[in-house]
């Protein structure tokens, strides 16, 4: 099976057509994809609160791939807003437990920064973390690229494989050392989760420039590029019963097209986006000569 979303549900104009669907963009969004990626939790641990009320605005199909909150990742560089690591992991497992119980979590996804390295330190970390995370499942994703070099490549995934990580997958650009390649290899039978990150060079590295937020991830993918990515997607699910794949928003609001584009390549249905309708005058007025 094949699953395509978006990250997050509140930044796709396109998807929210009329003004009932952009007041309730999340009942319209789990109307229109089977899954999303949560990068809410990433800024701060979501209240329990919150997690229930995604959950209960959603089918009982969809589900939540939940991003890990930058204290866990080391994004912070050590300055969290808890008392110790035990606490602050506590707490985001109590986050994501409503919606675990309600078999709406894909997985609790931990994206690491350009600088966390394939070193013996960072291994024990990443066995620390999957220790303390328990039985939840849990995404790993890279972003320094000597986890994949050609000596590494396949003691990274094998050691994956042994502590239980899914692989998270990443087309993004090939940017320098802080950007990993294409990996296309699964590590549980489960679940792959592949992210579409773009692949806009210049903006990749432009964090701490004037507007670096709006143009790192802008970029659209065009038909032949998704097309590889539907031939190496259907390679992944011989794989693994689910690949899931996440369109990662941008200021130019290519996601939500590009996901329904590739939707339509592998031969899903589209749900069709809700749109005002026009009166019955206007209608007739379309006859007229």
């Amino acid at each position: 099976m094949i699953t395509v979303g978006l990250t997050g549900w509140g930044d796709h104009d396109s998807l929210y057509l009329t003004k009932e669907a952009s007041k309730h963009k999340l009942t319209t969004y789990s109307s229109l994809f089977p899954a999303v990626e949560v990068d809410s939790s990433f800024y701060a641990i979501q209240s329990r609160r919150n997690m229930e009320k995604w959950t209960e605005e959603t089918p009982d199909s969809f589900r939540f791939l939940v991003k890990a909150y930058q204290g866990m990742t080391g994004h912070t560089r050590g300055k969290i807003p808890y008392d110790s690591e035990e606490e602050m992991f506590e707490a985001f497992r109590l986050s994501i437990s409503t919606m675990a119980k309600a078999n709406k979590l894909m997985a609790a996804l931990f994206q690491f920064p350009p600088w966390f390295d394939c070193t013996k330190e960072n291994v024990n970390t990443l066995r620390r973390i999957r220790e303390r995370m328990g039985e939840y499942p849990c995404a790993l994703e890279f972003r320094h690229q000597s986890w994949f070099t050609s000596q590494m490549h396949d003691r990274t995934l094998n050691f994956m494989r042994q502590e239980k990580w899914i692989h998270s997958v990443c087309d993004e650009p090939q940017a320098g050392i802080g950007s990993v390649p294409i990996v296309e290899a699964t590590t549980d039978r489960h679940l792959t989760v592949v992210r579409m990150h773009g692949r806009n060079i210049s903006g990749w590295n432009s964090a701490g420039q004037p507007n670096w937020r709006e143009v790192r991830y802008l970029y659209r993918y065009n038909e032949e590029e998704l097309a590889e990515w539907a031939a190496r997607l259907q390679r992944l699910e011989q794989q693994s019963k689910e690949v899931c794949i996440i369109f990662n928003n941008n200021s130019g609001g290519d996601a939500a097209d590009n996901a329904r584009q590739l939707m339509h390549m592998l031969g899903q249905q589209l749900p069709e986006i809700p749109h005002e309708k026009q009166p019955e005058a206007e209608q007739l007025d379309l006859f007229d000569l």
